[in-house]
């Protein structure tokens, strides 16, 4: 009983942490995409709560006293079905505001930031009453006073109206060994794609099983489940859940992969350079971050090889107001040079590997050509001649420095090996436009468990299972991957997925 009240407390300090980190970040999502979030959020509160209720609902045949309505308030049931109100009043004010969004009534932006806040601290107390009535629960037998078993009544909707004897036995009541048996069928339900089911069931070994060795994977999966999912609001949790795990396990062997699964949560929804930028840059932030606090990892080509595809995404989007300026300036003489100049060379500074380089150096150096600043103008010309000889810039950089005097270089002999980069083809640019897809490297499998499952995979949450909740560091894939083996094919070998 104390390991779980040093459990309980560790909790409240982890929400206090996480409402203190919601609120000092800046949300993301359009307000319809806010609200979804929370919406989900808050139905995924009431869904466990209503369940710790079904736990602890009394027979009818017990009678309350009118002395013992006061302490009743402070009983399992009454704290639970105050915070439920609390939950359901929550999710009245969500849906309203949604409806008026639907509707294009008049709302206001800073009550969907007070809503989301409300949330936080409403997921902290969730979480801090179902620990805190675990015990009770616990006692719970789910056997009346005579001795039968209770005709059960269906208190999770979300497993259908008929009832689901498997479910009212893993939820209904506390047991030894019940928390990998919830983790077992959980996993089973996230891979038939049953993501709400899976997360209700990995969330009832986190709120009742205080103490269960699968309590952190546990968590890992519940934001698994939402990469798998991928539907816009799932990405956004998923990037909030995997956070939150990482917040509590910085140097746990698998933490590189969920920084790296942040940061993919991100990429998965930028659009196209011409549009809204902070998606790219949330990821290059995390990118960024797995590559200095991991500089070991075995993910640091990947993470590399991302890193470019955002950035590209970055400076195309620099690249645009750029051009726009220098049309404006060099082309129509009408002013913006300098806003022209300030985004070249920020292209220059931020990103290295840019695909368009080239094209960014050009434009730079006869901006400085029209300020008649020729030495500028010239370094950038040479440049290009030096470092891009695939450029279709080339040979009018070599004219300009004939006109202006100055050097021509020799090419690099090394980027003389670099080969121009693919360019996409008309029925691509058509098929990005339409949908608004910005084409990268995304590995839409989870940490633990794979998008597509196959039986013939034993995947690392297969091996959380087989060792009763912990993964070694020398039991996870040396590739990104969540696969470990492969089972025997007809030749009876077996294929490792190292």
């Amino acid at each position: 009983m104390k390991s779980l009240k040093i459990i309980a407390a560790i909790g409240l300090l982890f929400g206090l942490a996480i409402l203190v980190s919601a609120q000092s970040k800046e949300s993301s999502g359009t307000p319809t995409q806010r609200v979804q979030v929370i919406e989900q959020k808050l139905e995924q509160m009431k869904r466990s709560v209503s369940s710790a209720i079904g736990a602890l609902k009394k027979g009818s045949g017990e009678k309350k006293d009118k002395k013992g309505e006061k302490a009743d308030l402070d009983s399992p049931l009454a704290r639970l079905g105050a915070i439920e109100k609390d939950v359901r009043a929550a999710l009245d004010e969500a849906i309203n505001i949604r409806q008026k969004i639907d509707r294009a009534d008049k709302y206001e932006q800073e009550d969907i930031g007070t809503l989301e806040t409300r949330v936080v601290e409403l997921q902290s107390a969730v979480d801090r009453v179902l620990v805190e009535t675990a015990a009770a629960r616990a006692d719970s037998n789910g056997v009346d006073p005579d001795g039968k078993k209770k005709n059960k009544k269906k208190f999770l909707w979300l497993f259908g109206g008929t009832g689901n004897d498997e479910y009212d036995e893993l939820l209904g009541s506390v047991a030894p060994g019940r928390d990998k048996e919830l983790f077992v069928v959980a996993t089973r339900e996230v891979r038939r794609s049953n993501f709400e089911v899976g997360r209700l069931l990995f969330q009832t070994i986190i709120t009742t099983y205080a103490e269960s060795p699968y309590l952190p994977m546990a968590k890992l999966a519940v934001a698994d489940s939402f990469f798998l999912e991928g539907t816009t609001s799932s990405l956004i949790q998923a990037a909030a859940a995997y956070q939150e795990w990482l917040a509590f396990f910085p140097t746990h062997p698998l933490a590189d992969r969920v920084l790296l699964k942040i940061a993919e949560s991100e990429m998965r929804q930028i659009g196209l350079p011409d549009r809204d930028s902070s998606r790219a840059r949330r990821a290059e932030q995390k990118l960024k971050a797995l590559i200095q606090q991991y500089p070991n990892s075995l993910l640091r080509k990947e993470a590399e090889a991302r890193l470019n595809e955002v950035q590209d995404n970055l400076g195309l989007h620099n690249l645009y107001i750029a051009n726009y300026y220098y049309k404006l300036s060099v082309d129509q003489k009408k002013g913006g040079l300098k806003g022209a100049q300030s985004r070249y060379n920020e292209i220059l500074e931020k990103y290295p590997n840019f695909s368009f380089l080239d094209e960014a150096l050009f434009k730079l150096a006869v901006t400085y050509l029209v300020e008649e600043e020729t030495d500028q103008a010239a370094k950038f010309f040479q440049r290009i001649v030096r470092e891009y000889p695939n450029s279709p810039y080339i040979e009018k950089s070599k004219e300009q420095l004939k006109i202006i005097g100055a050097a021509i270089p020799e090419t690099d002999p090394e980027k003389a090996k670099t080969l121009e980069p693919e360019k996409t083809t008309f029925f691509q640019n058509f098929r990005n436009e339409l949908f608004g897809i910005y084409p990268m490297t995304i590995d839409k499998d989870g940490v633990l468990m794979t998008k597509d499952f196959s039986k013939e995979r034993f995947e690392l949450i297969d091996q959380i299972i087989e060792n009763q909740g912990e993964i070694l560091s020398n039991q996870i894939p040396q590739s990104l991957t969540t696969v470990i083996s492969i089972k025997k094919s007809a030749d009876g070998n077996e294929k490792p997925k190292q």
